[in-house]
């Protein structure tokens, strides 16, 4: 790719897609290019190409605030970060089928109503229904904010379902998880979840010096933490593992794969997924277990839940008032 450069130019990131290259990883080459500073993006990012396909076969009163909508989640603004393009992904494929229903009865977002909305989400349920009501709302309250609706017929919308309860593991899918929890990797996930109440994205970026075993303490989300007992064995059978299979990697994250140990990046969504599908519970869900088990065990105390795992106060609030109930009915009981 250097050959026959001149001095100070860069390679052209569109030449390095084009260009055949037998026996080379384009993937690679683009980092190894990207590390010396040799690689000029020209490309449109795909994503940006997406929406404006997506949004051009949209109605033609609905195409402006949708795409701009989506222009927002992508890049931010003064008020919002940017969202991942899988989160956009998912959005737009939430509420694409309610815009194609709405389109055929008016000629503009403006004139969608509250009735509207609750038809579209009422034949969903569960998390389809939150996503799809998050989605909602966010486009709504956006063009509310940007003048492009006159009213916002989402106010007042819950994301979460009515019917959504926490509720304690049953000990059958604790057993089950016990029983799947046999990959070195997939036990580290667990156990992080299980004691620390860690988060996905927590447990992917999380380092080699976010560990420190010999004082039993861990830094997940910023957050520095003790290690409990289960996850110190977990950590040390993963590291000595990690030692034997990629001796060499540079990659400074903790959980690493094949793929990864020849880079920097952190494990992907994927590969969590795919160990937690083994279990049939997700990480989300051990975590929120731990939470309320705190809340049952150490009293349902919104201080002390936020405290100790970093949680809003809204956040806690509601664990606590779960606990409550929970108590409560143990008493009754007794």
């Amino acid at each position: 790719m250097l050959t026959g450069l001149p001095a100070g130019e860069c390679v052209l990131l569109s030449e390095v897609r084009t260009r055949p290259h037998r026996w080379v990883s384009r993937p690679r080459l683009i980092e190894v290019l990207t590390d010396l500073d040799l690689l000029q993006d020209d490309s449109a990012p795909a994503i940006r190409s997406w929406i404006d396909r997506g949004t051009s076969q949209l109605a033609p009163g609905f195409i402006t605030p949708v795409r701009q909508w989506l222009l927002v989640l992508l890049d931010g603004d003064t008020r919002a970060r940017p969202r991942s393009a899988s989160s956009i992904y998912v959005y737009f494929g939430c509420i694409r089928p309610f815009l194609d229903d709405w389109a055929a009865s008016y000629d503009h977002l403006r004139e969608v109503t509250r009735s509207d909305i609750s038809a579209a989400l009422g034949p969903l349920s569960g998390s389809r229904r939150a996503t799809a009501t998050s989605a909602v709302r966010s486009l709504f309250g956006f063009a509310k904010k940007h003048g492009l609706i006159f009213f916002n017929p989402t106010t007042g919308l819950k994301a979460r379902p009515a019917d959504f309860a926490l509720l304690p593991m049953a000990d059958e899918e604790i057993r089950a998880i016990e029983q799947q929890a046999d990959d070195l990797a997939g036990r580290v996930i667990i156990v992080l979840a299980a004691e620390n109440a860690a988060r996905t994205g927590a447990i992917r970026h999380l380092t080699l010096d976010d560990v420190d075993l010999a004082n039993r303490r861990i830094t997940l989300a910023g957050r520095r933490q003790r290690l409990g007992d289960l996850s110190h064995r977990a950590l040390r059978r993963w590291l000595r593992h990690r030692r034997a299979t990629w001796p060499h990697t540079n990659n400074p994250h903790v959980l690493i794969n094949d793929k990864t140990a020849h880079g920097t990046t952190p494990i992907s969504q994927q590969f969590v997924t795919l160990r937690m599908n083994h279990t049939g519970c997700s990480v989300d869900r051990i975590r929120k277990d731990r939470i309320l088990r705190e809340a049952l065990t150490g009293g349902p105390d919104p201080l002390h839940l936020s405290l100790v795992f970093g949680i809003s106060h809204s956040t806690a609030a509601r664990y606590s008032a779960v606990a409550e109930h929970l108590l409560a009915d143990e008493l009754e009981q007794a």
